[in-house]
């Protein structure tokens, strides 16, 4: 029997603390063999997640070359792609924000500072499913 292939998780956050914070939270996932891929800019998460699908997608706002509202509008509009779970990640914690993320098609929408092991239990109950 083969084994299953791990899934795929991408980060995308302009700050590298960020992108190193979370990606150390999900070193403690139980059970579940992940890849964790990264991205420092909007169009370049765009371009992994049409490319590598991945099961997960921890996602910034306020990025550069393309805002996560819009990578995550792009995502949710492309077929076969309304599957991938995406967390907006941001600082930005205003209804109206909120409300946008919604509307693009965010399956979460989380504030930074974010709690580690909220964190880590959503990608736990998202990548078990």
């Amino acid at each position: 029997m083969t084994e299953p292939a791990p899934k795929k998780v991408l980060i995308a956050d302009d700050e590298a603390f960020i992108r190193l914070l979370i990606e150390q939270t999900l070193e403690d996932i139980d059970g579940i063999e992940i890849e964790v891929l990264s991205a420092e800019n909007g169009a370049d998460a765009l371009q992994k997640i049409l490319a590598q699908a991945p099961a997960l997608v921890f996602l910034d706002v306020m990025m550069p070359r393309m805002n996560g509202f819009d990578v995550c509008r792009e995502v949710k509009q492309t077929a076969g792609m309304q599957q991938v779970y995406i967390v907006l990640l941001t600082a930005k914690g205003q209804e109206y924000d909120r409300q946008i993320g919604m509307e693009a098609g965010a399956d979460l929408y989380m504030t930074k500072p974010f709690d580690p092991d909220e964190l880590l239990e959503l990608a736990q109950r998202v990548l078990a499913g």
